[in-house]
């Protein structure tokens, strides 16, 4: 089987180092061709994933026509980049996989409706790939476990044996396509509240005060677009946001901290040189929150500092001083 990885980031390397060492020719394709070029050469990717060594499966491209001739496309582009990404028009057979976690900045939309406008319905071949999974640990060797979520079960499981990497690389199937995505995408937000908790000097109270709250803010969210509120509490839920909101690797989590400790959001994200997801998820996710009427102080607060609106301290003693309620006061309810 030939493989086609669209996404020369950290996150595309690792999943073709991955898949090129289960002996998968994977054409990992990127659109600076220089970059590529020197991919090709040094068999490393120096600028975003210099500890891993790509093996000879794995061949840098920056040509569309090997992508033809792949049967799985791997979708690892941030979510704002991936209308442009599908410009490059998979074959209609072709098994799309979407690595990518967030909201389409500006629209609010999930990546498997930007797949199905550009590209048609394809919900029977479409397979959303999330989970705990940091770049760097999974090309250490770093047991993990992911989840494959589809609408087509048969779908599912062939990307789940396609990924099945012991003992790296655990993959579990999921109907819950939405629950999956969205517990990817809005676990980025609470990931930036936790390094902005961090930032601050306080204590593991407070970030696990924040990562509780916070969950019970995506399982809301989750329940008003359809999803099962039960699925934040697996993989792509608990799972993702824990490693991401401890982890020293999250792009989101130092975006975060680095708020806290004085500079702007913007500042932040160009030091850190790369997407950090949860910027835009959380300001499209507060407008969509607002749209629906579904409560979510937190993330309102995180978004609000981000755009530069409110002082970190500020939307903290309004948080702390809303009127008390009973921790279990919301209900689910779908749109």
């Amino acid at each position: 089987m030939r493989i086609a990885v669209i996404g020369a980031g950290s996150w595309g390397t690792a999943l073709a180092w991955l898949l090129g060492q289960k002996g998968y020719t994977v054409w990992l394709w990127g659109r600076d061709a220089a970059q590529i070029e020197r991919i090709a050469a040094e068999r490393v990717n120096r600028r975003y994933l210099p500890e891993a060594r790509l093996p000879e499966t794995v061949r840098p491209t920056h040509a569309t026509q090997p992508l033809k001739e792949c049967a799985v496309w791997v979708l690892a582009v941030p979510s704002g980049a991936l209308r442009a990404a599908l410009a490059l028009k998979p074959p209609p057979n072709t098994i799309l996989v979407i690595a990518a976690k967030g909201l389409e900045p500006g629209t609010g939309k999930l990546l498997t409706q930007v797949v199905w406008e550009v590209v048609g319905d394809r919900e029977a071949r479409t397979v959303v790939l999330s989970g705990p999974n940091l770049a760097v640990e999974l090309v250490r060797g770093a047991p993990t476990a992911t989840v494959a979520a589809s609408r087509s079960l048969p779908c599912a499981e062939q990307v789940q044996e396609i990924f099945m990497t012991p003992p790296i690389l655990r993959v579990y199937t999921n109907d819950d396509v939405i629950g999956v995505e969205l517990g990817g995408a809005l676990k980025n937000v609470y990931a930036i509240g936790a390094g902005m908790s961090d930032g601050l000097g306080f204590g593991d109270n407070t970030k696990a005060t924040l990562l509780t709250r916070g969950l019970a803010e995506m399982m809301r969210f989750g329940a008003a677009m359809g999803a099962r509120p039960e699925t934040f509490m697996g993989l792509t839920g608990v799972g993702d946001l824990f490693a991401t909101a401890v982890s020293r690797l999250s792009r989101n989590y130092r975006l975060g901290r680095a708020v806290a400790e004085g500079k702007t959001a913007d500042q932040a994200i160009a030091e850190l040189g790369q997407v950090a997801e949860g910027y835009p998820t959380a300001l499209v996710a507060h407008s969509l929150a607002v749209q629906w009427g579904v409560e979510m102080p937190l993330l309102h607060a995180i978004a609000s500092i981000l755009r530069g609106e409110r002082a970190i301290r500020d939307a903290l003693e309004h948080l702390m001083t809303r009127p008390p309620k009973g921790e279990r006061e919301f209900e689910f309810r779908a749109l």
